[in-house]
């Protein structure tokens, strides 16, 4: 049996997916990854196979700089981070305006590369990643059969009322100007309706029989796949077939330093970590490590693409460098501080850590609003918290109440017990109980 992973070249997506083919590898199966050439070790690491293929202009083998990436998307990046500085309303239009020229990158020249791939690879099951809409493009034409992965929150895959760029939630510390989500909401739906024109111009030049599309952002493959707890999905959203997989856990490789830095003190401490993207806003890094050193705790910071120096002198028994093992560290942490990515979202439940969300962009708002609703969390504006306001944050998450400490409990219990990568196996082949040990993400709690 053979699993085909296919993926952006992008680290944060890749190792959620190939956490996901490890249930195949276990059983002795055959997984190759195709993506490109910035990830390679990534899939070496885990043992599989990769075959090339380039989804998009850009790359991100761990932390992204806008100076590494090829001419333009280096623009598109500088630009995203600037209007993550200007406000919430801003950063989403900036996204939905690029959205009309990079989400589907030589579509038709890229979907034919992926039906070569899966033509030489001859898979019994396909996993994509949802936002690789020239893979799905391809899949969709060549009438192959596919698990689609939504590696974020469920609303990445717009269903009735809602369309895609557009939070259908806020978290309660947010408050956008009417006038200005309206006219977001215009924007994202002529986005969607061009898209849409975009889509159905490359399948039908695909294959020339195929029904178009009236909405290509509510396309989905055969299975959907959600990498989210279902505990924490709105009920009133109706979602096609599909399977909650909770999380993508990976195991880590041991790191000595880390492993002699969580020895050395029983103290409590904070994880903080803004992702591989947003990372570059050292200036919010640098609050909430000001919240951290007036609230006297311990700290691990992964520090990404922010400027050490914007942080100012730090406390000597805490841990920062550019890259820190998330999973590994949020296993002990007390806390985390995050900008509500799904990686860190998901990895920060299956643990039982609570949060503090400073969201950016795109479906962290909605992902932000479902962890304050469950009471895991508080969610606070990035732009505009105080360090004496993300004390208070950091405290509160600090002290959840019984029972919405409780309630994590079990949640994190649920996700340990079955791993997301046993739920996708049994959801993509049926009638089979897995044998694999389910508790290899929770040997070393």
């Amino acid at each position: 049996m053979t699993l085909l992973i296919i993926s952006p070249d992008y680290a944060s997506h890749l190792l959620p997916l190939a956490t996901l083919g490890t249930a195949w590898l276990e059983r002795g199966e055959r997984v190759v990854v195709a993506t490109g050439p910035a990830t390679a070790s990534i899939v070496e690491a885990f043992g599989f196979e990769r075959v090339n293929l380039q989804l998009a202009r850009g790359s991100n083998p761990g932390v992204i700089r806008a100076e590494e990436q090829p001419e333009g998307e280096d623009d598109s990046l500088r630009g995203f981070f600037d209007a993550t500085r200007i406000g919430m309303v801003e950063t989403l239009a900036y996204q939905a305006g690029e959205r009309l020229t990079d989400l589907m990158w030589m579509p038709v020249e890229t979907a034919r590369e992926v039906q070569r791939v899966v033509a030489e690879v001859r898979p019994d099951q396909i996993v994509v990643d949802h936002l690789a809409f020239s893979a799905r493009l391809a899949l969709t034409a060549g009438r192959i059969a596919h698990a689609d992965v939504v590696l974020g929150h469920p609303s990445a895959l717009p269903v009735a009322g809602e369309v895609y760029g557009f939070p259908p939630s806020w978290p309660r510390a947010f408050d956008p100007d009417p006038a200005a989500l309206e006219r977001l909401r215009e924007l994202c739906d002529r986005v969607s309706e061009s898209f849409t024109r975009e889509w159905n111009a490359a399948l039908l030049e695909l294959d020339p029989s195929a029904d178009p599309s009236e909405s290509a952002f509510a396309e989905h493959g055969d299975l959907l796949l959600l990498n989210y707890p279902e505990e924490l999905h709105d009920p009133e959203r109706q979602l096609p077939p599909h399977a909650f997989l909770g999380s993508a856990v990976r195991d880590e490789a041991v790191d000595p330093e880390v492993e002699a830095w969580l020895a050395s003190s029983d103290e409590p401490f904070v994880y903080l970590s803004f992702g591989s993207f947003l990372s570059v806003r050292s200036d919010v890094v640098a609050r909430v490590a000001e919240a951290l050193r007036s609230l006297g705790l311990r700290a691990a910071i992964a520090l990404g693409s922010a400027d050490r120096s914007d942080l100012g002198e730090l406390p000597g028994d805490w841990l920062v460098r550019e890259f820190l093992p998330q999973v590994t560290l949020l296993r002990a942490a007390a806390a985390a501080v995050t900008h509500g990515g799904n990686n860190s979202v998901t990895e920060a439940m299956t643990a039982g850590v609570p949060v503090v969300v400073l969201p950016f962009s795109t479906d962290q708002f909605a992902g932000a609003e479902a962890l304050e609703r469950a009471g895991f969390g508080v969610a606070l504006p990035p732009n505009t918290a105080t360090a004496a306001e993300l004390a208070d944050g950091i405290s509160r998450a600090l002290a959840l109440p019984d029972d919405a400490a409780t309630r994590l409990a079990a949640l994190s219990e649920s996700l340990r017990q079955t791993p997301g990568r046993i739920r996708a196996f049994e959801a993509l082949v049926p009638n089979t109980k897995s044998s694999i040990d389910t508790r290899s993400v929770d040997a070393r709690r």
